[in-house]
């Protein structure tokens, strides 16, 4: 138990009521890709209609915005994290408004960092001037005495793969990370066993890479079409109601990816 909470379970509750019911000094890692900070009213990321292509960006901006997965986090959802986490030791996707934010609040406890990125091979054309949006970063804190674990194949700063349209099908979900990287994080700044985080589940990777890692889990989940597809997700279920023929998610990536 985690306060009020069961381990291996995720919850249909807000983050920032559900994290002041977590002990303190409780959770091993902590791993989450809150919402970015967007402009929706520029081309940045190419997620304005005027920029957009496509059709489909036009989608993607509308579900971002709906759904308010534009406008960050506050440093008070930070606070509470820290004061969860046994020490600090955590993933924080982001986007390039947020880095100062994390950075100078992070800075303050005098924690190790590294910004992982994600290089995109098929980034969506949207250029009026702009660089092309083919860049995502996940910033890693952590304290000083927690150590490293992982090997050379999991040690990896920078990730060259493509988007894959078709787990954002299989899973509803408009800014899912690779099942693999999510993987090489846990594996990187945990042991089986220890308690892994995510209050932003979305559509349950982080969950799905804990549980095939032998480590315990809890996710929190705003949104209630995410958290049922979430929860399908660990019982290997698709967004279209099928059973997946696979146990391990990340072969279903790798064929994905081949195909």
């Amino acid at each position: 138990m985690l306060g009020k909470y069961n381990l291996n379970n995720i919850y249909n509750v807000d983050s920032y009521k559900a994290i002041k019911e977590i002990p303190d000094n409780s959770i091993d890692l902590i791993v989450i890709d809150p919402p970015y900070k967007l402009q929706m009213s520029t081309c940045e990321n190419g997620l304005n209609s005027s920029c957009a292509v496509t059709r489909g960006m036009s989608k993607v901006q509308h579900e971002l915005k709906n759904k308010n997965l534009h406008i960050g986090i506050d440093n008070e959802l930070l606070l509470e994290m820290v004061r969860v986490m046994k020490k600090i030791n955590i993933y924080i996707w982001c986007n390039k408004r947020q880095l100062k934010q994390y950075f100078d609040f992070f800075d303050k406890y005098e924690c190790n960092f590294e910004l992982l990125v994600w290089c995109k091979t098929n980034p969506t054309p949207a250029v009026n001037n702009t660089f092309l949006p083919d860049i995502e970063y996940c910033f890693y804190f952590r304290e000083r005495g927690v150590r490293l674990k992982g090997n050379y194949h999991t040690k990896h700063k920078f990730y060259i793969r493509k988007t894959n349209q078709e787990e954002k099908d299989l899973f509803l979900h408009p800014t899912i990370k690779p099942l693999k990287f999510i993987k090489n994080f846990i594996i990187n700044s945990s042991d089986e066993g220890d308690i892994v985080a995510d209050f932003f589940i979305g559509s349950g990777t982080t969950a799905v890479a804990a549980k095939e890692l032998k480590r315990n889990y809890i996710g929190f989940e705003i949104d209630p079409q995410y958290y049922k597809i979430a929860l399908d997700r660990i019982n290997g279920i698709t967004a279209s109601g099928q059973t997946s023929i696979f146990t391990d998610f990340e072969k279903m990536e790798e064929v994905n990816e081949s195909n």
